[in-house]
């Protein structure tokens, strides 16, 4: 009987049906080290922060790609990361840029207090050591913008250090290979013991990344390339048919939704007012076009023109803009005032963090996303 007719059928903790392979099943342990280290010394991504073995890692452009890399793919992060390192070679060059610099190049990649921690990082390794990271687990978690995960991730691949970092794509690869069954996060510590248990003293870096693309390229969340992984015979839920259902994840709260109603303002030679953002709170320190406070119903426009930064005839654009963050939704208003270029405008509230700014420079400004997707709904029909 072939191996397929014989295998035996049991409910899965979902109650779904998970199959009972009858394969031969070696424990994890130093063969699986063996294994993931060849496969990656033969398969591993070429990426612009990675070195040879040969070559020691240089640990700024380690630290760089591990912070542009937190919840964001490595295709996004790539153009950024080669625009940062050429802008800014060292980590000494990146702390004495101005942060309004440093965002700007930032701009677009998201999640912006990881580039105010990446400045006041910089500032720091420079001013306190010298210009050079240290090696440390310990010393790097100190560190403005470095946790747990970075701060691993740092000391293994940058320095050798036997340090165990886990993402998302080690999660994955050691909930299978172990055969986890409590959901996450409630897994997570018991996962990253597991995956301590498996780092080598020696290539501790090479095995972390191993891990990383081997989550990224074989282990994948949907239909995982079992064929091909290097760590078949060692994975706990191959071998109980639960490769394609692990990890399993505790459901998730529906984002709330907030509403606000942005003012566009247009002068005449072409202009567009835009303000900064108190250093503080989400989006601290970036531009953006003016607003109300973001809040839970929408307002009612004669009440928000309140809330206007001068005194104008609004028009109001169909529609609205809408944007997603990581812990809710928020859909825009937008109305639009065209303004003279000589006129002695009052700016009702603080003017000092009102500026013009001309439509053809607004692609170089420290623009998060949703105020380019304001910008670009108020601008279509100008």
């Amino acid at each position: 009987m072939g191996l397929q007719a014989s295998a035996k059928l049991k409910t899965g903790k979902r109650g779904g049906l998970a199959r009972q392979r009858q394969l031969p099943l070696r424990p994890a342990g130093s063969d699986t080290v063996a294994a993931l280290l060849s496969w990656y010394d033969a398969e591993r991504r070429d990426l612009p922060w990675r070195y040879g073995r040969r070559k020691k890692p240089d640990p700024y452009r380690v630290w760089l790609s591990e912070i542009m890399l937190q919840q964001t793919t490595v295709k996004a992060v790539i153009p950024y990361f080669e625009r940062f390192t050429l802008r800014w070679p060292t980590v000494s060059d990146l702390a004495a840029a101005p942060l309004e610099e440093v965002l700007q190049v930032w701009a677009g990649l998201g999640y912006y207090s990881r580039a105010r921690n990446l400045k006041k990082c910089a500032d720091v390794v420079a001013a306190q050591y010298g210009g050079q990271f240290p090696s440390k687990e310990d010393e790097l978690l100190a560190l403005p913008g470095i946790g747990p995960y970075t701060a691993a991730a740092i000391a293994a691949i940058a320095f050798g250090e036997k340090a165990t970092p886990v993402d998302g794509n080690v999660e994955r690869v050691v909930s299978r290979l172990f055969a986890v069954r409590q959901p996450l996060p409630g897994s997570k510590h018991e996962i990253k013991r597991l995956a301590a248990s498996l780092t080598p003293a020696r290539r501790a870096g090479d095995f972390a990344q191993g891990m990383m693309d081997l989550g990224a390229q074989i282990c994948t969340p949907k239909r995982p390339s079992c064929l091909m992984c290097p760590l078949q015979q060692d994975c706990a839920a191959h071998a109980q048919g639960l490769e394609e259902v692990l990890p399993y994840k505790a459901g998730k709260a529906e984002r709330p939704v907030r509403h606000g109603l942005a003012f566009l303002v247009l002068r005449e030679d072409g202009s567009v007012l835009l303000r900064q953002r108190p250093e503080a709170g989400l989006l601290g320190g970036m531009l953006e076009v003016p607003s109300t406070p973001w809040g839970e119903e929408p307002p009612p426009v004669k009440e928000a023109l309140r809330a206007a930064p001068l005194a104008a005839d609004w028009w109001q654009m169909p529609g609205t803009v809408v944007h997603v963050f990581t812990h809710f939704r928020l859909e825009m208003m937008v109305v639009r005032a065209l303004v003279p270029e000589n006129a002695g405008l009052t700016f009702w509230a603080e003017p000092e963090r009102c500026r013009w700014v001309k439509r053809r420079d607004l692609h170089a400004q420290a623009l998060p996303s949703v105020m380019r997707k304001i910008l670009a709904h108020g601008l279509k029909e100008s």
